[in-house]
């Protein structure tokens, strides 16, 4: 490879390496309010671990904080508090949190009402409010707002994960044929949806942080497999690409977990949830490779030939993916215990 080829790819890594090692982004803050008596609300606020301006709360001006009041900047919590917002309770009010206008930050909201029903909504730069849903609904508006909101938060989660995105294109450049390329995203499909499940429902517990270092360290082989001479010997991850493609399904499945379980489940709809966000990441992968697959098929018979060409997207990938793996690494090491 020559030299401006190593420059170019470098180039290309800077450009789409983010500011922080947490491209993945799902250490998101958490608000999460519970319904203990009519218009009374224990609160949860958790604030995001990869921010360092504070985020507060900003709850409707009828509300009065009765525990837990504290006017000062939360910037590592958990924190607990109740809100008493009267007769009017939250139904119709607009629920905020400032702060994150500029910001990175996804804050995952949470309301659980006596009645078990659960109303969640996500915040962000740009959309840094929320109209609470009036509350006595239609007996099957939970299922449409289940459908709805978790539905849009797995595609948003998927295209919003770079980490996750650069795998998938890894997998792309590296399987030629129409055939085994569907086995090998089936088979990430199949395992990532069976660590989502038996990570969201309990059954596997596995600390997060852990979990997205091997993310990072799993796009690293594929970009290593792909900077491989195509005339040696093929190792299994060219003879059979879906097998190694399931077992990092089953590391990149637990990276999707973290997303949910930070957002909550409602407990009535727990199949319905993680059917309908797993839909939702499915349909965003989807998405990404329909648009990726034309630029793939042009860039094969462009790169034939030309060793540069070849590696010039192996060398990106992998550069982004070895940045992520020692800044991950880096912050595991430095978290206390």
């Amino acid at each position: 490879m020559t030299a401006g080829a190593r420059v170019a790819a470098l180039v290309v890594a800077l450009w789409l390496a983010p500011r922080g090692g947490w491209t993945h982004g799902f250490e998101p803050a958490a608000l999460d309010l519970r319904e203990a008596a009519p218009g009374v609300f224990d609160v949860i606020w958790k604030p995001s671990g990869t921010v360092s301006e504070a985020l507060v709360v900003r709850p409707p001006a009828h509300c009065r904080r009765i525990a837990g009041a504290s006017s000062r900047a939360v910037v590592e919590g958990p924190e607990f508090f109740r809100l008493d917002c009267g007769p009017a309770g939250l139904d119709g009010a607009q629920l905020a949190v400032d702060g994150l206008a500029g910001s990175r930050v996804d804050v995952l909201v949470r309301i659980a009402w006596r009645d078990g029903t659960v109303t969640t909504d996500v915040l962000r730069s740009g959309i840094e409010a929320m109209r609470v849903p009036r509350h006595g609904v239609p007996a099957d508006a939970p299922v449409r707002a289940v459908l709805t909101t978790y539905g849009r938060l797995g595609v948003e989660h998927i295209l919003s994960g770079t980490d996750h995105l650069l795998f998938v294109l890894g997998l792309l450049l590296l399987v030629p044929a129409w055939r085994p390329l569907v086995a090998t995203v089936t088979a990430f499909t199949v395992a990532h949806s069976l660590t989502l499940a038996a990570a969201v429902t309990g059954v596997l517990r596995v600390p997060p942080a852990p979990m997205e270092v091997l993310i990072a360290l799993s796009i690293v082989l594929v970009a290593a497999e792909l900077a491989r001479p195509p005339d040696v010997v093929p190792t299994l991850a060219r003879r059979a690409p879906w097998v190694v493609s399931f077992g990092f399904g089953l590391l990149h499945g637990l990276g999707f977990a973290g997303a949910l379980r930070e957002f909550g489940l409602p407990p009535d709809r727990l199949p319905l949830a993680l059917l309908t966000f797993n839909g939702g990441v499915e349909i965003g992968q989807l998405l990404f490779v329909a648009a990726l697959l034309p630029v793939v098929w042009r860039w094969r018979p462009w790169a034939r030939g030309h060793a540069w060409r070849r590696l010039l997207p192996a060398y990106a990938i992998g550069t982004v993916a070895a940045v992520w793996t020692w800044t991950r690494f880096a912050l595991l090491w430095h978290t206390p215990s």
